[in-house]
């Protein structure tokens, strides 16, 4: 079966969209927090830590999240769009993109919601190897 090279983008626009859910869902968490405690926008101009600082995890975790989407993502967005200029692109690319971007999406959706700890921790594990799975072939291929 052949893959079309921009079969590569549906999981890298799947990534880019999950980290735009979560930025609102922070925000929507943010925001009520902030009303329902009556705190002035101003009180947290002046120290954004403040916000941190007096957050509960219901709206700290989504911000961790958030942050977190700027990690390893980066490398899988750097990575497709290697392999796209590359014309590398294949099924085993394309279905490796689609686990690792499916377990962060369960990452996610823990890491905001209950946040179970080892059970997030399995969901980022799966997903980073899915990950460097293909940073190594990729590479293995570009130093060959």
């Amino acid at each position: 079966m052949k893959i079309i090279q921009e079969s590569i983008f549906s999981p890298f626009f799947a990534m880019v969209f999950l980290t735009l859910l979560v930025w609102i869902y922070m925000y929507i968490r943010r925001i009520n927090f902030i009303s329902s405690k009556k705190i002035r926008p101003q009180e947290l101009a002046a120290n954004s830590a403040v916000l941190a600082q007096i957050s509960p995890v219901s709206v700290s975790n989504p911000s961790d999240n958030f942050k977190n989407l700027f990690e390893m993502p980066i490398i899988f967005y750097a990575l497709v769009l290697y392999l796209f200029i590359t014309k590398q692109v294949d099924a085993v690319y394309v279905n490796a993109a689609w686990l690792f971007v499916a377990f962060r999406i369960l990452h996610s959706a823990v890491h905001c919601t209950f946040n179970q700890i080892l059970l997030r921790f399995y969901l980022y594990l799966v997903s980073a190897i899915a990950l460097w799975f293909m940073v190594i072939r990729a590479s293995l291929t570009h130093f060959n």
